[in-house]
């Protein structure tokens, strides 16, 4: 029997080549980096000093990592961070959410009004000097809440959790429900948040990245070390290795701190993004699927 297969054009095939070959430049790109930053983590301070590593570790060397982990303050900061990240998380996605389904509702007849001034504190803000006044004010100065409280809500957030909201339930569908006697907090949770996972697994990721990667925050509200998160800390290490030519007089010394320098650098960016590279292949899917959806219409 004769194949009844199609075949493909040239201009298709040519097409699909390039395709392909875009596809695994950009891949590369992608890969590179974080393959040189592991090896380089794991090489010898030599070898990262004198360009010899660029794919594949050089010279075995753990040194980098007991450089960091020798830190009297890396045990309890780490546990500081998954905390602040854990409840900080916790909260915001509840304030988001409480604040975006209500913006969503057609019925609730001030949301336009809401809406702007949630728009205008993401356009203005007080400043830093405003905002470290009001965490006084407050008292939450040197305590955990003032990196959890100021942030409550992203804005940014919100605007894409309400379009997902208007875009996923019908009035329609909360029409019927409240025919069967459904009040609105019963349909919130019976209904609309278990059919949410996508926008939630999307904003549940930015903002606990945004937690384990801040720092700035606690170095200007947290005077207790006790309480610093892990990129607080991590800082701290790499700029305890910097080199100062005018107090080192010894040239093996100085050689051997700035190749330390220089192996921190990549041994604390594999500590401080491990956990987030563990997490994210678990919610990638729905995370995808929540930014197709959130960015429809505004």
């Amino acid at each position: 029997m004769k194949s009844t297969a199609i075949k493909e054009p040239n201009g298709d095939r040519l097409f699909n080549a390039l395709i392909y070959v875009t596809l695994f430049l950009f891949t590369v790109s992608v890969l590179y980096p974080l393959i040189f930053i592991l090896s380089a983590s794991i090489s010898s301070p030599e070898s990262v000093m004198s360009g010899k590593v660029w794919l594949w570790p050089v010279d075995f060397s753990l040194e980098g990592y007991q450089a960091v982990f020798k830190h009297k303050l890396i045990g309890t900061s780490f546990l500081n961070s998954l905390f602040y990240t854990g409840v900080g998380t916790i909260i915001n996605v509840v304030f988001t959410l409480m604040a975006a389904y209500p913006l969503s509702r057609k019925d609730f007849y001030i949301r336009n009004w809401i809406m702007a001034i949630f728009v205008f504190t993401m356009l203005f803000s007080g400043g830093l000097i405003p905002s470290y006044l009001l965490v006084k004010d407050l008292g939450l100065l040197n305590t955990r809440w003032a990196l959890l409280l100021p942030g409550a809500i992203g804005v940014w957030n919100v605007i894409i959790a309400r379009t997902y909201f208007r875009t996923t339930f019908p009035d329609e569908l909360l029409e019927a429900a409240q025919m069967d006697g459904c009040s609105d907090f019963k349909f919130l949770w019976k209904v609309v948040l278990p059919l949410s996972g996508p926008i939630i697994a999307v904003i549940t990721l930015f903002y606990a990245v945004g937690h384990w990667n801040s720092f700035f925050n606690a170095m200007l509200y947290l005077k207790d070390q006790n309480m610093y998160p892990l990129q607080l800390v991590l800082r701290e290490i790499l700029v305890q290795n910097q080199v100062d030519s005018s107090m080192i007089v010894d040239v093996e010394e100085a050689m051997a701190r700035e190749g330390l320098k220089e192996l921190l650098k990549y041994s604390l960016i594999v500590v401080s993004t491990f956990p987030v590279l563990i997490i994210y292949p678990f919610i990638q899917k729905h995370f995808v699927k929540g930014m197709m959806i959130g960015s429809l219409k505004g």
